[in-house]
Parts: structure tokens; sequence; C-alpha cells
């Protein structure tokens, strides 16, 4: 059996539906409180943020805005991101159900590792009813933000065997990179360029998964 560690925002969801409305919302509060010189960002720009934890975004993003503004925004976000979910809104890249339906039925075993907050991938976990896929899911925040491949330390104790890492941004490939894992590289995702230079496969589409001999990778 083969354990897929599955990133989720950029590669099996198509996170700037919902994350760029949502980035807006914290935007207009920032501007109103006159925190911000500049309230207007392109989807292009908004995606740049996708795929990191929330603190080290914000990081980025705004470092010299005081904590207690930094948290306010965050939970904009979050809350924006959540009701958008709700309403429907959230959708997965086509084609993605069926490529994880037809991965567990070959026999390997999918895990969800994600950076985001657990309010989040619980909202997804229970919209997109992916427990028919997932055997196991991780959080960020679970772990206080710390890197994905710091949390992979936890998961090689609960599920052993091979690994595969799927990814679309370099957190992702960090993982194999640090425990010496092999690597699929989502090309279609919100990656920057050269993020997925260490990828050991590069694929166009989710369903491009299904044509990797992913039990001869490891």
């Amino acid at each position: 059996m083969t354990n897929l560690i599955f990133d989720y925002d950029g590669t099996l969801h198509e996170s700037l539906i919902i994350y760029a409305p949502a980035f807006r919302e914290a935007l207009r509060y920032l501007a109103e409180k006159e925190l911000t010189s500049r309230s207007e960002y392109s989807d292009d720009e908004i995606s740049r943020w996708i795929g990191l934890a929330p603190p080290e975004m914000w990081r980025r993003f705004a470092p010299e805005l005081p904590e207690a503004e930094r948290d306010i925004s965050s939970g904009k976000i979050g809350d924006e991101l959540l009701r958008l979910t709700r309403d429907g809104k959230a959708s997965l890249y086509p084609r993605v159900e069926e490529t994880l339906a037809e991965l567990k039925r070959r026999g390997d075993n999918l895990i969800f590792l994600s950076n985001c907050k657990a309010s989040y991938m619980e909202a997804h976990r229970r919209f997109f009813n992916l427990d028919r896929f997932f055997a196991a899911y991780y959080c960020s925040e679970d772990y206080g933000f710390i890197p994905k491949y710091e949390i992979f330390g936890c998961i090689k104790e609960e599920w052993p065997g091979d690994y595969v890492v799927v990814g679309d941004t370099r957190t992702d490939m960090e993982i194999a990179e640090r425990n010496g894992l092999k690597s699929i590289g989502c090309l279609y995702g919100y990656g920057k360029p050269g993020d997925l230079r260490s990828a050991d496969f590069l694929i166009d589409n989710p369903e491009s998964l299904l044509e990797i001999p992913v039990f001869n990778l490891c």
C-alpha cells in the first residue's frame, strides 16, 4: 500500500473562487480602519497567499500590522471562507472526486495535509463528503502551525509504509525533500515559478494522477 499525502488548496480545491472574496472582506476592514494604503488586489496577487499557513501569510502580507488587528483580519477571512463554503460556493477541480475514488479503489491510502485552520478543514470535509476518500486528516493549526514537513513526523508514526506527496507549492515539495519521499507537482495550482522544480513528476490536471505508476514510485 502506498500512502498518498495530498495538499488541499490548489491541489484538489480550486481555492481562489472563495479565497479572493474572503481576502477582499478583510481588505475592506483594513481600509475602513486606515490600516492599509492599498485596498485593491487582483486575483493573481491574492493567489500568492494560498497555501501558506495564516500566521505566515500575515507576516508576508502585512508585517507591520498590529497583532490584534492581524487576528481580527484573519478571523474575517476565515469566517467568510466558512460562509461561502456553507453557501455552496466552494468547488473542487474537475474530476477530483473521480480521481480520488479510483486511487482508493486501487488500494492507495489517502491522507489529507493542509496549512489550513481546523474549522475550514472540517467544513470542507463535510461539504464534499471527503471521508469517501481520505483515511486521515491533518491541518497545521492542530500542530501550532509548524511546517508541513514537521507534521509528517506524526503522520509516519501512525501510517506505516511508503509515501508520495502530491501538492502545488513549495511547502508541499519540502515535505518530500526533507523526508526522502517521492513527490508529484501540480502545475495547475497556485505555486510560484520554481516551486515544483524538485518534483519527481508534474501533472497538468488532477486526473493525470491516474497515469503515473504510483505503485512503482517508492
